[in-house]
């Protein structure tokens, strides 16, 4: 059976990674025919925006995407590109595997858990309103009006939405995923003792929700204390399930527990269609340098796969990458031992290739 996988490079670094990715995805011998969507900076003269409907459109026929990361400006500029595609896409669950392998520089053993991270609500959604702008007074009048508190008249504002039915729909994602992929507990982060209406909204529906799956274990922590858990002892996780915010900033903490954003894949994935990308920037000041590590992408690739059902040829590109990391020659820079010389991106696919090869 051939794929028809829209593959978008990305910008900064992304072209770099992702020639590396499609080079190890064709080598396990899993057909493949890309559809090459090209979005980010680098394409913003030519089609008057970071995301061209062309793309959109192609991932919507394929049902199936990888991609490399693509820049977002800080502060100023246009909003996310990732986030523009979660949205109009509707991948509503972003799934973070985090996985220690021998041989990556890490504080850390043994860690095999996966953030499961709701994609459209939270502060993430985009509600926000421009400090001076009339919508401000408004929400300051209304907010003082309801005896809620004063608001500075300065202030820019933002909207933390959580919704029940976005709250069930990403709890009983990660309750399925667990057990698609034999996993034993599930964990929801939460602020529910501050706010109460959202956060507690959150806890209430993951409460209900783990009553349909008694054959799997569930508990709460508060995210303050799940990120010191995490740091004393992260093998007690297996499933994390969090709001937008939470789930972004403990993917990040949880990717540099088990030895950083080089070895850390994603996936953007709703009912329909299913997104793969490293978790890690564009990092344009490496770009053409063939120097960055395209380990987490190669594993984004190994969700892929596993996604399309092609399970035996996942396995074994994940095993090929793994024996790579564990032999310590082929890697880049961040991974090296401190005896070993550097190699480059193109030759890290060179080597995952190699490992394939082998009987």
């Amino acid at each position: 059976m051939t794929y028809n996988i829209t593959l978008i490079p990305g910008d900064g670094i992304g072209p770099e990674v992702a020639e590396a990715t499609r080079r190890v995805l064709e080598a396990t011998g899993v057909a493949f025919n890309w559809e090459i969507g090209y979005a980010g900076a680098d394409v913003i003269d030519k089609y008057g925006t970071p995301l061209p409907e062309e793309v959109l459109q192609s991932v919507r026929k394929n049902k199936v995407a990888i991609k490399g990361p693509i820049t977002t400006p800080v502060g100023t500029g246009f909003r996310s590109v990732n986030v523009a595609l979660r949205k109009e896409l509707n991948l509503y669950a972003c799934v973070r595997p985090c996985k220690t392998y021998p041989g990556v520089p890490s504080r850390y053993r043994d860690v095999d858990l996966v953030v499961i991270r709701e994609n459209m609500e939270d502060l993430y959604a985009g509600v926000e309103f421009e400090k001076g702008s009339p919508e401000v007074a408004k929400l300051i009048k209304l907010v003082a009006a309801a005896k809620k508190g004063n608001i500075a008249e300065d202030a820019g504002i933002s909207i933390k939405m959580i919704s029940e039915s976005g709250s069930r729909r990403i709890v009983k994602f990660a309750f399925e995923y667990a057990r698609a992929y034999n996993r034993k507990k599930v964990t929801a982060v939460h602020k529910a003792n501050i706010m109460k209406f959202s956060d507690g909204l959150f806890l209430a529906v993951a409460r209900l929700v783990a009553e349909e799956y008694p054959d799997i274990e569930f508990n709460d922590r508060l995210v303050d204390n799940m990120t010191m858990q995490l740091v004393k002892r992260p093998q007690q996780f297996d499933i994390v399930v969090a709001p937008n915010l939470y789930g972004d900033i403990l993917s990040d903490l949880c990717a540099g527990l088990v030895g950083g954003l080089g070895v850390a894949p994603g996936g953007n994935i709703g009912d329909e269609i299913a997104v793969f990308e490293p978790t890690h920037g564009s990092a344009p000041k490496y770009a053409g340098q063939n120097k960055i590590n395209p380990m987490a992408m190669m594993l984004s690739g190994v969700m892929m796969l596993r996604h399309l059902g092609e399970v035996k040829a996942a396995d074994r590109l994940e095993k090929a990458i793994a024996r790579v990391i564990a032999e310590g020659k082929n890697v880049t820079y961040d991974m090296r031992p401190a005896c070993a010389l550097a190699v480059g991106t193109s030759q890290v696919a060179d080597a995952v290739i190699a490992e394939l090869a082998r009987k």
